[in-house]
């Protein structure tokens, strides 16, 4: 079985109007091509368009709730020389909006410090032992940049010990606001800004508009900070529009002639120097050596990085950050092994809705990368929890379609502390409590209907013979990429694979394919040949990436394989199929219909046993699983459960990854004297009892 292969989606086509694909084309002069993923991406006129395209202008910061308050009572310490404490987070965006508020601060002439909490000891936002030690260093405001929404016991203390909070946080809020002197969240409720899609860089940035005022050279606040903020923004994953599209525009044309050392020593280390950026090499190349020292010791070194001002100090410190950076791949390593260990030995768990793991200490700086790598494998949700002597940890991330902050709220009693958004989630529980936490969050993903299954989106669906430098040269138009404006993939659905060659000394895949007299070239990256499913002369469905490469002085075209089925495979119907099994094996009530669904008959059992028996068992995916037999696959998979239960065969369910080996059968059974089809029915009388 193929280690950790990536969950199936639903494949999702976008669909064109053409007169408003025409009219766009012919209002903004942009090709036909280009308009066409625009209005795959939502806009409807020529205006929408040429806010995706150009971003939009900076918006006033006094439209957002209580920025006039926040603005005031900062104007009056830095007047007064009061002491602030610029109070951040040890991610990449919560270090970024630091950076920008402090040197802002320090520019007009404050007392000002920063704080960056330990994630191990401390945790995320404001806390207790904090407060006390800023107010032991006699601070008079503290003013939190990407936290402090849901601090209200930390914040009522500060005020207690005579300290004045400024709140500026871009999660959720609680019902209850805390009593901070001022709350500059763009979810609250009574904010009408707009501005709810801005991370907490982009946040502290408007807070120094605010300072700066409305007769401010907006233009150039913007270059002086454009650096610092592109890289909060693209490693918070927001999205890509709007404000956001401004931001990075404008910091992707600065970061290669940033000012400031650190920065440049950083990208010196990860190769990005004195060169032109993409957003995606800023995500990958920049962000996670930033994020580095939050989840390897203390971020604390990533703020004096970003502000350092001393070559040789910002290369010192650009060289540690980089070892931190390895030995956190070490770690998601380590940690993830034993995750996905867990739930071999445990396969019960995989039942879940929502995927709950737990272990032993593990290091709580990268048990939200794991939670993401599991998410990736099964498809479903999934909370990491790192269980110490007294307390739990533990970091969520989800998938489109199911609020993992509500789901963590509907358990808010078993916790002492949570937050977050739709798709991601921090926690901390009392080590106790983390089985009921388990039954809890699935309890409640119990109530809200189906589980939504992951999807990709394509751009469209492409003939061979349309395949050409056009279509990526149209796209270029669309860049910066990311978030709610993804590189554009398109579908090369039905082609016939011919070859299969390995490059680079195995580690990826030229795949040759032929679709209606045409013969196309494809790059599988990151995919060794014993891990990949098919074999020459399959017919398949492609999401690829269009590339342009440079060779010679000529432009080439490139095609990048992203995604791959089996021609036609209808994926929604094998998820749908898989998690009604799995409703079946949980014992949870069924409908009638959903038992019709389930129940097999004995010729096609026995059909399906007599081709498992033929080819020698089963390893592989549930696409090509499905092809073993002509009936729904979750009675598919229920002819492999009273096979296990007759000892036929010995089954490994792993996702939808499924390894079947034939057992020596010593004398005929029956398989429907069955205690799995007993409560089958007993399910569906339950149903028919409430």
């Amino acid at each position: 079985m193929g280690e950790y292969r990536l969950a199936l989606k639903k494949w999702v086509v976008a669909s064109y109007d053409r007169g408003t694909v025409r009219e766009i084309a012919q209002q903004t002069g942009i090709p036909a091509a280009t308009a066409a993923l625009l209005q795959a991406r939502g806009c409807q006129t020529a205006q929408d368009a040429a806010d995706l395209l150009n971003g939009v202008p900076l918006s006033d910061p006094f439209q957002i709730v209580d920025m006039e308050k926040a603005a005031e009572r900062i104007r009056y310490a830095v007047d007064n020389f009061e002491k602030i404490a610029v109070y951040g987070d040890y991610d990449a965006d919560g270090v970024t909006a630091t950076a920008i508020l402090y040197s802002y601060l320090e520019s007009c002439g404050a007392d000002v410090s920063f704080y960056i909490p330990e994630r191990e000891g401390e945790g995320y936002g404001l806390n207790m032992t904090a407060v006390e030690t800023l107010h032991e260093h006699q601070v008079d405001l503290i003013v939190t940049v990407d936290n402090g929404i849901s601090s209200l016991k930390e914040i009522d203390r500060a005020k207690e010990l005579g300290m004045d909070v400024v709140v500026t946080d871009h999660h959720r809020p609680r019902p209850q606001l805390p009593a901070a002197d001022a709350v500059v969240d763009p979810f609250r409720e009574d904010d009408t800004s707009g501005c709810s899609c801005l991370c907490g860089a982009g946040l502290a940035f408007k807070l120094v508009q605010a300072l700066e005022g409305p007769d401010s050279d907006q233009k150039l606040l913007l270059e002086t900070y454009a650096d610092l903020l592109t890289i909060g923004t693209i490693g918070d994953v927001v999205p890509v529009t709007g404000q956001n599209r401004t931001f990075i525009q404008k910091g992707l044309e600065m970061l290669p002639r940033t000012d400031r050392p650190g920065l440049r020593a950083l990208m010196e280390k990860a190769g990005l120097a004195d060169r032109k950026l993409t957003a995606e090499q800023v995500a990958f190349g920049i962000v996670p050596r930033i994020n580095a020292t939050g989840r390897i010791g203390s971020s604390e070194r990533a703020v004096r990085l970003l502000l350092s001002e001393d070559p040789d100090e910002a290369c010192s410190l650009a060289a540690d950050i980089c070892d931190d950076n390895d030995y956190r791949r070490q770690l998601e390593s380590e940690i993830l092994e034993s995750a996905m260990q867990q739930l071999r030995q445990e396969p019960n768990r995989l039942l879940d809705r929502v995927l709950v793991v737990e272990g032993r200490d593990w290091h709580h700086g990268v048990i939200g990368i794991v939670a993401s790598r599991i998410v990736e494998t099964f498809g479903k949700p999934c909370i990491v929890l790192s269980v110490g002597a007294e307390e739990a940890k533990g970091s969520g991330r989800s998938i489109a379609g199911f609020s993992l902050f509500q789901a963590v709220s509907a358990c808010s009693d078993l916790l002492t502390k949570f937050g977050g958004h739709p798709m991601a989630a921090g926690l901390t529980m009392p080590a106790e409590n983390t089985a009921e936490f388990r039954r809890r969050i699935n309890a409640y993903a119990a109530t809200q209907g189906k589980m939504p299954v992951p999807e990709l989106h394509l751009d469209g669906i492409l003939k061979p013979a349309r395949l050409s430098l056009e279509l990526p040269r149209a796209a270029q138009l669309l860049e910066p990429f990311g978030t709610d404006n993804p590189k554009p993939l398109y579908g090369l659905f039905g082609v016939t694979l011919q070859e299969i060659q390995p490059v680079s000394n195995g580690r990826h895949l030229r795949l040759v394919c032929t679709c209606r007299g045409v013969r196309i070239r494809c790059m599988k990256f990151g995919m060794t040949l014993d891990d990949f499913p098919y074999k020459a002369g399959n017919q398949l469905d492609l999401a690829v990436e269009l590339r342009i490469n440079s060779y010679n002085g000529n432009d080439l075209l490139s095609v990048i394989v992203r995604e791959i089925k089996l021609a036609g495979c209808d994926t929604e119907r094998l998820l749908d199929g898989q998690a009604l099994f799995e409703k079946a094996k949980r014992g949870d009530p069924l409908t009638p219909e959903e038992l019709q669904q389930l129940l097999p008959d004995r010729t096609a059992c026995a059909a399906l046993y007599r081709t498992l028996r033929t080819q020698g068992g089963y390893c592989g995916g549930a696409e090509e699983l499905a092809g073993y037999a002509d009936m729904p696959f979750a009675r598919l998979l229920v002819c492999l459960e009273l096979f296990q239960e007759h000892g036929l065969v010995r089954e490994e369910m792993f996702g939808m990854q499924y390894r079947i080996e034939m057992c020596p059968v010593k004398e005929k059974v029956d398989l429907f004297s069955s205690p799995f089809l007993h409560n089958l029915n007993t399910q569906v009388q339950t149903v028919q009892h409430l």
